[in-house]
């Protein structure tokens, strides 16, 4: 038997505030809320016996209503969070991903470098698989982390597919 794992990218956040660290608490816009709000019914078709998150409150928005509509909890896992790059928002952020996707092994400073970003997406892969097997599961994240997620899965994924998700997005895979 085995384990569906529905991954969901949450949908539009307010961005961060350039030159600050990232804030856990940093919400959906209100068009993010409302494609949550959309996304609900396609996500309960999937029959998920949980609903997971990522801690930061974007994520969370995400998958909520689908959790209301399945009469569902939002469990959140710490290991769901998005990648941490030691990087602050910065208005060149998309150089210093791509470089960062060039370069995965490397770490901006104390931060974590997108291998071990695979590596930890992997054991939370492993770990729903091991909680929750022979059922379907939602996992609420972020763009970096499902990309790697998906490569910690076998899928090819480099940073044009990475940097081109939508807001949300729903991408599946089966362990």
């Amino acid at each position: 038997m085995s384990t569906r794992i529905v991954l969901v990218r949450h949908a539009q956040s307010v961005p961060p505030r350039l030159g600050e660290p990232d804030d856990d608490q940093r919400p959906l816009r209100p068009e993010g809320l409302a494609a949550a709000e959309a996304l609900a019914g396609r996500l309960v078709e999937h029959a998920p016996a949980a609903v997971l998150s990522s801690p930061q409150l974007r994520a969370v928005q995400t998958v909520r209503p689908a959790a209301a509509a399945l009469g569902l909890d939002v469990i959140t896992w710490p290991e769901l969070r998005e990648w941490e790059p030691g990087l602050l928002p910065s208005a060149d952020w998309e150089a210093r991903y791509a470089w960062s996707w060039d370069h995965p092994a490397l770490a901006h400073g104390s931060g974590e470098s997108l291998d071990a970003l695979t590596a930890r997406a992997g054991r939370a892969l492993a770990r729903i698989a091991s909680e929750y097997p022979d059922v379907t599961v939602l996992a609420g994240s972020h763009g970096t982390f499902l990309s790697r997620a998906l490569i910690a899965a076998g899928r090819v994924v480099d940073w044009d597919f990475c940097r081109a998700m939508p807001m949300p997005a729903v991408h599946e895979i089966t362990l």
